[in-house]
């Protein structure tokens, strides 16, 4: 088994409730969560007394924070941005309190149907002014690869490693996401390796865009995580699984039912966490 990683995920994608989130999570012995969601509320839209309320809980069921799942930089880059940094402000505190440096985010979403060039400055712009605070404040903004912001594809998530990589700003590698914008996966891990210290597990199928799970798709994904290891990364991996729509299940059921039905969320993390560590034994 590869010692060096820990697994961890959004847990929001089981369920709202904390409660069931840790009872699933226990279940499968991952002991991190990705925090995006938590009793059916955004984290970074909560109080930061909620916050510390929250931390509570997880530390009474022996759980940590990999990562504060924030949305910041996922608006429009022609939406107001002051009142977007505040919310990094806020975003920042709630990391502190949850024991984490870890951020997630993202480089803007740009208009449909423009050349992201046209946009170039502004995004450097707000993410330079981002790095900034993060640098103030010791935290790590980690930007992932999604669909139609700017660093959506594999060169501008380079531009953006290549201005601004460092201690406080680093990469997410996520497969689904590069496939669904037609990006290859190897073509991307050789040009983003230097600056990768996240991992998000979900898997695509180039041609329809349908999330699989992990291994199943066209996200090259053994062969990456091979790559990895040999490499000797250390750190998260993090379930995203997406998979709660997923069209294969009945087929994953012995036969028994030949009725597709739509996975309950604990069934769709534990599809993405078993077919994650069918993965790793192969490693």
């Amino acid at each position: 088994m590869w010692n060096e990683i820990t697994l961890t995920g959004f847990a929001d994608e089981i369920a709202p409730q904390l409660e069931e989130q840790m009872r699933v999570l226990k279940k499968l012995q991952i002991s991190h969560i990705e925090m995006r969601g938590v009793d059916g509320k955004g984290l970074v839209d909560y109080e930061l007394a909620e916050v510390r309320e929250i931390k509570r809980r997880l530390d009474a069921n022996g759980f940590s924070l990999s990562s504060v799942g924030s949305p910041i930089g996922k608006i429009q880059i022609t939406d107001p941005f002051a009142p977007h940094l505040e919310k990094l402000k806020h975003t920042i505190e709630i990391a502190k309190i949850m024991k984490t440096d870890n951020i997630r985010m993202f480089s803007f979403y740009i208009p449909q149907d423009q050349d992201p060039a046209n946009y170039k400055d502004e995004v450097m712009d707000r993410m330079g002014a981002m790095v900034d605070l993060a640098k103030e404040c010791d935290v790590v903004l980690l930007h992932e690869n999604e669909k139609e912001i700017y660093g959506d594809v594999a060169s501008r998530c380079l531009e953006l490693m290549k201005a601004f990589y460092g201690d406080h700003f680093k990469g997410v590698f996520d497969f689904a996401n590069f496939v669904q914008c037609g990006q290859d996966t190897l073509e991307a891990y050789e040009m983003l390796k230097p600056y990768t210290v996240y991992i998000h597990i979900k898997d695509a199928l180039q041609e329809s865009g349908s999330v699989v799970p992990a291994g199943e798709g066209d996200g090259n994904v053994l062969q990456i995580l091979r790559k990895l290891k040999e490499a000797g990364y250390h750190g998260y991996l993090s379930l995203e699984p997406h998979l709660a729509d997923f069209g294969g299940f009945s087929a994953l059921e012995n036969g028994k039912s030949i009725v597709k039905r739509k996975m309950t969320g604990e069934e769709s993390f534990t599809l993405a966490c078993d077919s994650l560590r069918k993965l790793l034994e192969k490693l």
